[in-house]
């Protein structure tokens, strides 16, 4: 297990990557929208002298591997060797967030998807096994099924409950290809699989089995990626009906991959009660407040009994609701270690401005859907340069980062 003693302090950028376009739809690189690419060594400088000890942050895949079987590491070569060997912070490295290569046409639909991304994996782990320690095969996969599969938003475009189990079971399949792939080339590899989760609840009795759908649905990914799904599962009915058959389940199972740290993602929108809408159906009211954070803890560790950490939580607010979140989240994290549960980092994502996602689906300037979450605001100055500015946050997050790590209670 996990040694979960330290606490990790970390931040993140967001790195979000589908190239494809199509009418009514743009490209979204946040690397290249923030200009992350050309402002990397700055962003670094930025995140170390937070104190932080880790960050997480993404390879874009379809600019590494351009072609199929042919790799162009310049760009991450010099940013992974300034990050470790200069700066002394350990990345926790995004695989996959989100999309694939422009070559692989069907997206996760090919047939091949899976060996292709356990390809790049293995290429990454032998290439950078010096310099990375922390791996996440493939960001928010629920997340990821969503918008590939039952929104069609994103490559391959597919929609509703069938498309969103199809493009599951693919994701899932190549996550576990990869993590076996990057075992394989670095035996010391630590995974933090990362999800997208969420607290829902309910007063209404009518509403109960609805609640515990939705909520199983946030742990599903893992629970594939992990072999967890047999007829006892919440979902078996679910899966079998929108097409997943009992020999890729099997399949899962026998392959089950093994995990080291589960990576936990909050907002204030994750979740909410649930209530009756005027059609009769479960809506949502509300949001969430940071202390719910521990709720989901608690729920995660009695689920799987695995260390956590907080890969992503910020909020949609000015600095002052910003600062609110960051109070109540730490704290949160200090309740739960104080009960003796493992919760090995906190991370603050992202550090600076990201591009928001309806950027993708728009025609208006980049600047227009500039949304503000991380420590550092950003703005367009007269020369087109996004500079980040610093808000009050960076002093309050770099305080907590230097009182050191919220107390861990002996396990009982």
């Amino acid at each position: 297990m996990y040694r979960s003693d330290t606490f990790h302090w970390a931040v993140g950028i967001e790195n979000t990557f589908i190239p494809q376009e199509r009418p009514g739809l743009r490209a979204l690189d946040e690397y290249e929208l923030t200009q992350h690419y050309e402002l990397w060594c700055q962003d670094m400088d930025r995140a170390a002298a937070l104190g932080i000890s880790h960050i997480r942050w993404g390879i874009p895949w379809y600019r590494v591997n351009p072609q199929r079987g042919q790799y162009n590491w310049a760009w991450t070569d010099q940013v992974l060797d300034y990050l470790v060997n200069q700066k002394g912070i350990h990345p926790i490295v995004d695989l996959m967030h989100y999309g694939t290569p422009l070559w692989l046409e069907k997206s996760f639909l090919d047939a091949d998807y899976p060996h292709y991304v356990a390809e790049y994996a293995h290429a990454v782990a032998e290439r950078y096994g010096n310099l990375v320690r922390y791996y996440t095969p493939l960001n928010e996969p629920t997340v990821n099924a969503e918008f590939c599969g039952r929104r069609g938003e994103w490559p391959p475009y597919l929609e509703g409950e069938d498309g969103y189990v199809k493009i599951l079971l693919s994701i899932v399949r190549g996550m576990v290809r990869t993590a076996h792939a990057v075992r394989e080339a670095d035996p010391d590899a630590i995974f933090v699989q990362v999800e997208a989760l969420g607290w829902s609840w309910t007063e209404d009795e009518r509403l109960q089995a609805g609640v515990d759908q939705r909520n199983a649905h946030t742990y599903l990914a893992y629970d594939l990626f992990t072999g967890q799904v047999n007829t006892s599962h919440l979902l078996w009915p679910y899966l079998l009906h929108h097409g997943m058959t009992e020999n890729d389940l099997a399949w899962l199972r026998d392959q089950a991959a093994t995990v080291d740290l589960f990576g936990v993602n909050l907002y204030p929108w994750s979740g909410g009660e649930a209530v009756m809408g005027p059609d009769g159906n479960l809506r949502m009211r509300g949001e969430l407040n940071g202390y719910h954070l521990a709720d989901v803890l608690r729920q995660t560790w009695n689920r799987y009994q695995i260390p956590m950490m907080i890969t992503e939580t910020s909020a949609r607010r000015d600095v002052n609701g910003r600062t609110q979140w960051m109070d109540e989240t730490i704290t949160a994290v200090a309740t739960i270690r104080a009960e003796g549960v493992p919760v090995a980092g906190y991370t603050w994502f992202p550090m600076i401005t990201m591009i928001d996602w309806e950027y993708r689906r728009n025609e208006k300037p980049v600047g227009d859907y500039l949304l503000h979450l991380g420590l550092w605001d950003s703005a367009f100055d007269k020369n087109g340069i996004l500079q980040r500015q610093a808000t009050p946050l960076v002093e309050t997050y770099r305080r907590y980062i230097a009182q050191g790590s919220p107390e861990l209670a002996e396990e009982s």
